[in-house]
């Protein structure tokens, strides 16, 4: 009699499916943890602190927003908000791929991939057909996640054999990444460009402003950010419609 296999069981050709999408990705996270290795380092942080720093929370954004904080000194409630304000879009994904699972589906299977839920093993993982089979995405972080931590943990190391001058250039490549993420939408969507530029110009304002100057850094980052999205999202809504027409749009072109 045959045996229908769950769409959750271990199967090894899925996890080195997994695994061979996950080769690219893990490339780039080390190259770019690298660079966010040297933000921590200068916020004290050593090599094993940035090694489960990254390990425990593989985002840079978030990260490079909870260095930037433990930098300035700030305080655990300020990194803790900064750092759910930067990853609230993993919520969004969460439940997209919440949709993926099997009915039946173990919920530590849930546990765990909801731990390295980022841009690009979101990607790859709702991109695979029918049910997800978990162990397709634990390939996938298990390359992804150890060179996103070793990564940030060399990059420490480097910063700390390497001259102050090499230091202050090779963080320079961490304002490179930012740019990239920031660029591509802001060119395609001009309210996305203004409202990067208008942060930028409230940021300075701010630290020049009497009475919200004396303000730390990390509130007054907390505050612009959930000021400035919010008011986005009251004056720009972004429609249902909206994604599927930008798909349209990148099929005929």
């Amino acid at each position: 009699m045959e045996t229908t296999q769950k769409p959750y069981a271990f199967s090894r050709k899925v996890f080195c499916e997994g695994m061979r999408d996950g080769v690219p990705i893990a490339l780039g996270y080390f190259a770019v943890s690298f660079s966010l290795g040297i933000a921590a380092r200068n916020a004290g942080l050593t090599p094993i602190q940035g090694f489960f720093a990254s390990l425990f929370n593989n985002a840079s954004a978030g990260e490079y927003a909870a260095f930037s904080l433990i930098a300035a000194g700030a305080t655990y409630l300020e990194v803790a908000i900064i750092t759910l304000i930067a990853n609230a879009r993993y919520l969004l994904m969460s439940c997209a791929l919440a949709q993926k699972f099997a009915p039946g589906t173990p919920f530590f299977h849930r546990l765990i991939i909801g731990y390295d839920v980022t841009d690009e093993l979101f990607g790859i993982t709702i991109a695979r057909p029918g049910y997800l089979n978990p162990f397709y995405t634990y390939g996938a972080i298990a390359l992804a996640a150890p060179a996103w931590a070793m990564g940030t943990a060399l990059g420490i190391i480097a910063g700390n054999l390497l001259p102050v001058r090499v230091v202050s250039a090779l963080s320079v490549a961490l304002y490179g990444m930012f740019l990239a993420i920031i660029i591509p939408p802001a060119r395609k969507n001009r309210v996305v460009a203004v409202l990067v530029m208008l942060s930028f110009a409230l940021s300075f304002a701010c630290g020049c402003l009497p009475g919200i100057a004396s303000l730390s850094d990390g509130t007054r980052t907390i505050l612009l950010t959930v000021l400035i999205s919010c008011g986005a999202a009251i004056l720009f809504p972004v429609t249902p419609e909206a994604p599927e027409a930008a798909r349209t749009e990148e099929v005929q072109a």
